[in-house]
This record gives C-alpha cells, structure tokens and sequence, in this order.
C-alpha cells in the first residue's frame, strides 16, 4: 500500500478522496524508499558521455559480471535497451528478428526496431508457457535468397510478460542456443524481469543466460529503481551500441544519481523478489476460490478473467485498488510489487469478492488470449469493509 497518492484519469475511473491505494498496475508504479533516496543523494557522480561517471561505470560492470558478459550499457528504458540490441545485432537494413508474436518488443514497443532501424520482423507463436516451438524458429527460416530477408536474430523474453509472467528454463534457454548455432542466428534476452526468473528458480543470474549473446535487464520494475535498464554482451557489441544510443539520443550526463538507485536495488532488492511472487501466488489462490479463472502463476504476475471486467474495475478504482483490465473485456491482470503487503492482498480479495457478489456469480467462458489489449485503469483505494462470510478461508489463500 503507498500513501499520498491520489487518484489520476486516464479514461478510467478517478481516485476516490483516500489517501492510500493499492496499486497493482504493474510493478513499475513503486517509488524509491528513504534508502534509495539517500544514495542517490550522496552518489557521486561525472560526464557520462565523457566516460567520467563512476557510478554509472560501476553498475555497468556489476551488472555485466552478475549476468556473465564482457561489458555493459546503461540505458534509459528497457524499450530503448532492445531497440539498440535488435538494432547493433541486425545493422543491415532488411535483416529480420525472430521473435514471439505476444512478445514485448513485437507488441508493446511501437515496432521501433522496424521503422527506427530498418529490421523486419518475423513472428512464431508463443505458447502458453512462453516459450516458442523451436521447430518453429526452424521452419520460419528463409533460403539465402536475394527475395528474402536475412534472419540475424532470436529474441526471447525472460519472464514472459503476456502469457503470464512465465519463467524460460535453463534447459529451454540452452536448446534455444543450440539452435541459433546451428542457424547462424544471435540470441538476445529480453530480461525485463529476468531477476523475477532468476529467484524464482533460485539460480545464479549468469546461468540462465550463459546461451545468449546480449541481454537486456531492467531496474525500475521490481527492483524499485525510478528509471534504468542495463544491456550487457561482448565489449565490441557494447561500445556500438554507446554509439548508437548516442545517436537516439540516449546519451546521459550526471547519470550516476540514477546508477546508483539501481546499484541500491542490486543490493537490497532482489533477493525480496520472492516476497511478490508469494503475494502473487496468495493472490490468485484468493481468485481461484471465488470461481475466477486464474492463469497458472510463475512469478509476480496474476492473470484472470471475469465477465463485465471494465465495469468491476472500474468499481475497485473507485475504491482505490488499482488493476488493469488488459483488453478492455473480460482479461485482468494485477502485480504484487515492493509496497504491496499480504494484508493488501486479502483487501484486494475481499473487494474483488464483494464486487462479483454485486454483479451476479462468476459465468464459465471461452476465453481467449488473442483479443486487442485495451488497458482500464482502476484507480485509487480506500478499503471498505466486506461482510465476513465473503472473505476467504486462511486455507484457500
């Protein structure tokens, strides 16, 4: 729960006059804490375009040996870290990216790598454990064909984001990288929440990504950093992508203020991970016993459907619990971050139960995960009180 916050419209339902929400969005909305903010008061700090930054030197360097590459690359967002790794992997105009058609880089980034760096894409089914049939990526290989685009590149994400953030294995991510040896491709991870992956699996972060070639990570989704993405590969790779990103204008001066709230989150951070995927699994447990269909949680992301969704939402904005429904229908999602308690999880239950209880009980569908993402926002949450026989059972949470 974060306090101070009031409620915002974004064609959606506006904050109540509460001073309090719980805002499961996504795990982006948190804020610094009081110790975050202290280091990145007293960081020191340099040029960065001129090579003088310290701090940003130093969590470039930590976070390139944690993930078992040469060299890293701070970068402003986790959408213009893939846009420099698609965009330095396939430096040709026409050459083509294979990757996930429910993938973030295909379907939430704008298609940049297409019309910022020229790379066409070309799309295989995500399953719904996230990964990709690799007899897939093997069938959408073109011949060597001046008709053809050139494949050069294999992305995959790390958690899937919109299959449910679902964790790649180890062993999926090394026959991945077999394969691109076999056809002459390079591997990027798309790691937004590869340390959700990492905890979950309770591995060391290079091991999961000892295949790939270059890997994007982010420090400002549950790790708590304000801003901040750091691409890591081969020391070559890393110095032209710098060129790049100064060319995207990406270049960043007393940058060390924001490296070292990401330095902050490497250290005191990560490990809690484990805390939002229990509030995450709590969560859906809390769904699944009042009739709902859950999606199967990996991480720190909770998948449901409910009929009339825009309406509930709406409801529970009114109230200040902050959710989406991510197509404008009957699909929702909720992600349990660093300010999410499991005593907000239990307010969220209670008040998801005593909203379907005003709608009329759960009605059995054929979902699909295929249908136009149109976020609603809920805003902004003063819990009310729900009669005790409509909470759930110690049991079913």
């Amino acid at each position: 729960m974060v306090a101070g916050i009031n409620g915002h419209a974004n064609g959606a339902a506006n904050g109540s006059s509460g001073n309090t929400v719980i805002d499961m969005r996504s795990d982006t909305v948190t804020q610094p804490t009081a110790g975050m903010r202290e280091a990145m008061a007293h960081a020191v700090v340099g040029d960065d375009v001129f090579g003088d930054d310290p701090t940003v030197q130093e969590l470039e360097k930590r976070v390139a040996k944690m993930l078992g590459k040469e060299a890293g690359l701070f970068v402003s967002s986790g959408t213009q870290g893939n846009l420099l790794a698609v965009g330095t992997h396939c430096s040709g105009r026409g050459q083509e990216v294979i990757l996930g058609k429910d993938s973030h880089i295909f379907f939430y980034e704008q298609g940049g790598s297409s019309f910022l760096m020229g790379v066409a894409f070309n799309t295989v089914p995500n399953l719904p454990d996230g990964t990709i049939n690799l007899d897939d990526i093997r069938k959408v290989i073109k011949p060597d064909d001046p008709h053809f685009a050139a494949a050069k590149l294999l992305v995959l994400e790390n958690t899937q984001n919109k299959m449910g953030g679902k964790v790649l294995t180890p062993d999926y991510m090394k026959k991945a990288g077999a394969l691109c040896k076999e056809l002459g491709l390079a591997l990027h991870i798309d790691g937004a929440r590869l340390w959700n992956a990492v905890v979950a699996l309770d591995i060391a972060p290079a091991d999961l990504c000892r295949e790939a070639d270059t890997v994007n990570v982010c420090l400002s989704k549950g790790l708590g950093a304000p801003i901040g993405s750091v691409l890591v590969g081969p020391a070559d790779f890393i110095k032209r992508t710098r060129r790049l990103r100064k060319a995207l204008g990406g270049g960043m001066r007393q940058v060390g203020i924001l490296a070292a709230a990401g330095l902050y989150a490497l250290d005191n951070n990560l490990k809690r991970l484990k805390d939002d995927h229990d509030n995450a699994k709590r969560l859906a447990k809390g769904f699944l016993h009042l009739g709902l269909d859950v999606t199967p949680v990996d991480t720190n992301m909770v998948f449901w459907h409910m009929d009339d969704a825009p309406k509930i939402v709406a409801t529970l904005g009114a109230s200040g619990i902050r959710v989406l429904c991510i197509d404008g229908k009957t699909r929702c999602r909720a992600v349990p971050n660093m300010h999410t308690s499991s005593a907000d999880i239990d307010k969220v239950v209670e008040a998801v139960a005593a909203a379907l209880k005003s709608e009329g009980p759960p009605q059995k569908r054929a979902r699909s995960d295929e249908e136009p993402m149109r976020p609603t926002l809920a805003l902004a949450f003063v819990p009310g009180s729900v009669p005790q026989d409509d909470r759930p059972s110690p049991g079913a949470l």
